[in-house]
């Protein structure tokens, strides 16, 4: 493979395809400085602002399938490591001022509706319509003023900032539209001019301009109105990361399904499964293959908790073996005889304090804490429903809000997440105790 560049080389771009087609493509995953159509190959170069920008892109298509107005084109890495300015179209980025702007919105943790992008950009002139859209890698905007200096005004001004404190970025590029054509009046696109529009289609849900499987399609990019993972989960997220969102979460991720490798297939069942993967979102089906063996498909609530899945779930323990834990190719699992459904389970932890379960997330750690004991219940009886599971060198039990709780520290990591898959939902003195990993590291 081509060492990594920050320049993007594009193939089978057909005459149908535009500059702004490809910007569309690439602007989610950042800053794009130029870009080289080269017509007579059917072919283009883009430089992203830098390196990670492009790497990210690159990673995201090589398991998604990019296709523009129904053709699919191929991304590599170019052999340039720069472009020249002399190599640059001029009209490429998009630079030439438009009353059309096209803004990409990055780590959204409150919802974005056409009325918070009016209050933002209305300052700076008339703003006639508004369409919102979702992209796979992005939620993004196109924004049309009355007049082109409007536009000039606000991307000056806007460029860059937030609308909220620390997140919601605004990243804001001059559209080559020539006018935005709105169908309906609602809280995903709005034409200002003509307030007399339907709200949506009879017999119809209300589609976004660009939307998945639309213009700019993503084959196999994930269910039709998913959209950005937040937006529905964003009170909570919000709530439970005041100061931005742990290091290495990125909060853009769309795929809700991954795919969980090295299983120990004699020992792991889709209930365990939901034990451990239930600590991190809602859980709405589980699969085990059954050409594969120690392979499993988990589909969460949303795409937020599926990158929480991956991130702390990656290469961790259990039943002596290390587990792989990816984005699937499957956008979701179909419902099918081999096919656990837990969308309904009065188990699924986050349908209520899901602030305070995303606030706890974390890696497997060697202590886990139980709740909803009975209020009866002893330390020896708590050891001796977990002490099959590994040795364990501690336990604590303790009141909080007049309800019995109680920390227990296992060895190692491994025996705490077995602890854990294995008893979390089960039966201790007649009430089903609820584990989950403690963050605390001793006792």
């Amino acid at each position: 493979m081509t060492e990594p560049s920050k320049v993007i080389h594009v193939r089978n771009v057909g005459h149908e395809i535009s500059e702004n087609d490809l910007l569309q493509l690439f602007q989610p995953f950042g800053v794009i400085t130029k870009l080289v159509m080269l017509r007579a190959k059917n072919q283009a170069l883009l430089q992203m602002q830098g390196v990670p920008s492009a790497v990210n892109a690159l990673q995201f298509y090589s398991n998604v399938q990019p296709s523009i107005r129904g053709r699919n084109v191929y991304v590599q890495f170019s052999s340039h490591q720069e472009l020249t300015t002399m190599d640059q179209n001029s009209q490429g980025r998009g630079d030439e001022p438009n009353r059309i702007l096209l803004v990409t919105i990055h780590h959204v943790l409150y919802p974005i509706t056409v009325e918070v992008l009016h209050q933002v950009f209305s300052p700076h002139g008339i703003v006639e319509k508004i369409v919102t859209f979702q992209k796979s890698a992005g939620f993004q905007a196109l924004i049309q003023y009355q007049l082109p200096q409007n536009a000039v005004s606000a991307r000056n001004s806007l460029q860059g900032r937030n609308i909220y404190d620390g997140c919601c970025q605004l990243d804001v590029q001059f559209s080559n539209l020539d006018e935005l054509q709105v169908n309906y009046n609602n809280e995903r696109s709005r034409d200002f001019t003509n307030p007399n529009l339907p709200s949506e289609q009879k017999g119809k849900s209300p589609q976004g301009y660009g939307d998945a499987g639309g213009m700019y399609s993503l084959q196999g990019s994930g269910p039709r109105g998913v959209g950005f993972p937040q937006m529905g989960n964003a009170a909570a997220i919000a709530a439970a990361f005041p100061g931005g969102l742990p290091p290495g979460i990125s909060g853009t991720n769309d795929r809700c399904t991954v795919i969980v490798s090295n299983l120990n297939p004699d020992r792991i069942d889709e209930d365990k499964l939901f034990n451990l993967f239930s600590i991190y979102g809602n859980i709405i089906r589980i699969k085990l293959l059954r050409n594969k063996p120690d392979h499993a498909l988990v589909q969460m609530g949303d795409g937020f908790q599926a990158e929480l899945v991956v991130h702390f779930l990656k290469g961790a323990l259990l039943f002596g073996t290390r587990l792989e834990v990816n984005y699937s190719k499957h956008p979701n699992i179909i419902t099918g005889p081999d096919t656990h459904d837990y969308s309904n389970s009065n188990l699924n932890r986050f349908n209520r304090n899901a602030a305070k379960n995303y606030r706890y997330c974390c890696s497997p750690t060697k202590m886990i804490h139980l709740s909803s004991l009975p209020q009866d219940v002893t330390e020896e009886e708590i050891v001796a429903h977990m002490e099959e599971h590994g040795t364990i060198v501690g336990t604590k039990l303790f009141e909080m809000n007049g309800k019995k709780q109680a920390l227990v520290l296992f060895e190692n990591e491994e025996q705490a997440t077995e602890a854990l898959v294995c008893k979390h939902a089960t039966s201790l003195g007649g009430s089903i105790i609820r584990i989950s990993f403690s963050q605390l590291q001793n006792i």
